[in-house]
């Protein structure tokens, strides 16, 4: 579902989220952005997920999100945890929502999910998706079920924001859509 093309928000964003449901590609998109406006990159996943795939400790976690944005003058943070920042990240200056169609995301989740498992790719602290995993029914121990059951709740989520009109919403419709606002994100900063 793409739509007209988005503007480059004025002035450029310097506290960025990105967003979206699960294979849609938020960090390598926020790295891509990250670079573009020249700020550092944090994927809250790698934060907040402890060796063994367990939750690390809420405000463990948030001291070393803390401290990873320490004295930066911007920042691009992706992932669509909520719960165990506290009010961290708030004062983001605009949230990118990658908001792909169903067939998008779930394509890109099972390549990306197969791709991992068949490498045995770390992700953080050790721990790497296991293939077993998408034989299990639980959405919290299966990725690509996690993927397919929050679409819905994600699209809820950042439509709401955008509607509550108290943060700057960029709403990316399609992988195009993405490529063209980095480009022209690259370019605004190279000619301002």
């Amino acid at each position: 579902m793409s739509g007209p093309p988005v503007p480059v928000p004025d002035p450029l964003p310097r506290r960025v989220r990105v967003v979206g449901n699960s294979g849609a590609g938020k960090t390598t998109y926020a790295r891509a952005l990250a670079a573009a406006l020249g700020v550092p990159h944090v994927e809250l996943d790698e934060v907040f997920w402890a060796p063994g795939w367990v939750h690390r400790d809420a405000a463990e976690g948030r001291a070393d999100l803390a401290g990873r944005l320490a004295g930066a003058d911007g920042w691009v943070v992706d992932g669509n945890w909520r719960s165990r920042l506290d009010g961290m990240l708030d004062d983001a200056d605009t949230v990118v929502w990658l908001d792909y169609d169903r067939r998008t995301v779930m394509a890109r989740v099972v390549r990306r999910t197969l791709r991992r498992g068949l490498t045995r790719q770390e992700l953080w602290h050790g721990n790497r998706e296991r293939l077993t995993n998408l034989l299990r029914r639980d959405p919290e121990e299966n990725i690509v079920r996690w993927a397919w059951t929050m679409h819905g709740a994600y699209r809820a989520r950042y439509a709401a924001l955008a509607a509550s009109g108290t943060t700057r919403v960029v709403r990316l419709g399609s992988p195009r859509d993405a490529a063209v606002f980095l480009r022209a994100v690259a370019d605004a900063r190279g000619t301002r």
